[in-house]
């Protein structure tokens, strides 16, 4: 099942969404909020491509692999800013994006191509 095949990428991904959501929010509480903006950002688009990029895998959605390639993208992006501001979380949330990063190369690199789901379908019928 495309859910136990992807299982650690699913687990990195949820992982990542969940320490963006906190960066998101305790950088909101840093005195300087204005030079988190960045980080803030990109820790919401971060959350969501992330929660996006499990669900596809955990439903064997044919765009799996291009979705985990651009959630690798954005998790590189926002670990990149996060890594930049000291806070305890940015560092936490910099770890998380990196090793949600890995994850989603590594299975994107091994997702069928588009469309090979689709003849697979249309042979069986």
């Amino acid at each position: 099942m495309a859910h136990d095949q992807f299982r650690e990428c699913i687990e990195a991904c949820q992982a990542c969404a969940d320490a963006c959501d906190h960066c998101a929010t305790a950088c909101l509480q840093e005195p300087d909020v204005g030079e988190m903006a960045r980080c803030v950002a990109l820790d919401m688009d971060c959350a969501q491509i992330c929660r996006f990029a499990a669900s596809a895998m955990a439903r064997g959605s044919e765009f799996a692999g291009a979705i985990c390639q651009l959630c690798a993208d954005i998790c590189e992006a926002c670990g990149e800013e996060c890594e930049r501001h000291p806070p305890d979380h940015c560092q936490q949330c910099a770890e998380a994006c990196r090793r949600c990063a890995e994850a989603c190369r590594q299975m994107a690199s091994k997702a069928p191509a588009r469309g090979a789901q689709q003849g697979t379908a249309a042979a069986a019928h």
